[in-house]
């Protein structure tokens, strides 16, 4: 096999190994994963409401087996809650930190990442019927590869254990999920492009040392 050929060989296999990691084949979730994680909701201590169970149900038998988005927006404490793990002169950023400690590798395994995340420049410059709402300190929308990583994530008991902290750090939060979704950049095509233009340069290299040597 020529350097050539060796060349693409490794860019289609690198492509290959990203595509699968940051795909989600598993297609919708079926019946029996639908009732698995209900009953996991339904076993939580405390339970959750029969509203908040139903939302949970209807949003799993939506699922299109593609990725979404998250969408947060998020007001933090200016001094975190004193609960058990918080140390006296943290700061809500740091009680946050120690929630996504757990979250990180949980997402990232998953190929779960932020498309978008900043702080707010100011009060809510367009608000109707949410009184309240004015103040946020950040927003964020965090990429999930599937819905069933999404109850993956959270159905692991190390997610309770440090969702305390979150509760700590944040004021009040906003969360919902929008699918089917758009961006510009999927990294899915950016990679394409970029091993596209690695792999051409590298043969052309090669090219052009054959025809000197």
């Amino acid at each position: 096999m020529t350097r050539t050929q060796w060349i693409w060989l490794v860019s289609i296999g690198l492509y290959v190994a990203f595509f699968s990691w940051y795909t989600s084949f598993g297609g919708p979730l079926t019946d029996e994963e639908i009732a698995h994680y209900i009953a996991q909701v339904e076993s939580s201590d405390p339970a959750p409401s029969p509203e908040r169970i139903a939302m949970l149900r209807k949003f799993m038998e939506e699922d299109t087996g593609d990725d979404f988005v998250m969408v947060n927006v998020i007001d933090m404490y200016e001094t975190p809650l004193q609960v058990e793990g918080v140390e006296p002169g943290e700061t809500s950023d740091e009680v946050l930190a120690k929630y996504m400690d757990y979250m990180l590798p949980e997402l990232l395994s998953r190929a779960c990442h932020p498309v978008l995340s900043g702080e707010a420049a100011t009060t809510a410059m367009d608000i109707m019927n949410a009184d309240g709402m004015e103040r946020w300190t950040q927003g964020a929308g965090m990429r999930y590869r599937s819905r069933r990583d999404l109850l993956e994530i959270a159905g692991n008991s190390a997610f309770a254990d440090s969702h305390e902290f979150k509760v700590a750090a944040m004021r009040k939060t906003i969360a919902f999920p929008i699918d089917p979704w758009i961006q510009l950049g999927d990294p899915r095509v950016v990679l394409a492009l970029l091993l596209g233009l690695i792999g051409c340069a590298l043969s052309w290299r090669e090219a052009a040392r054959r025809r000197l040597g």
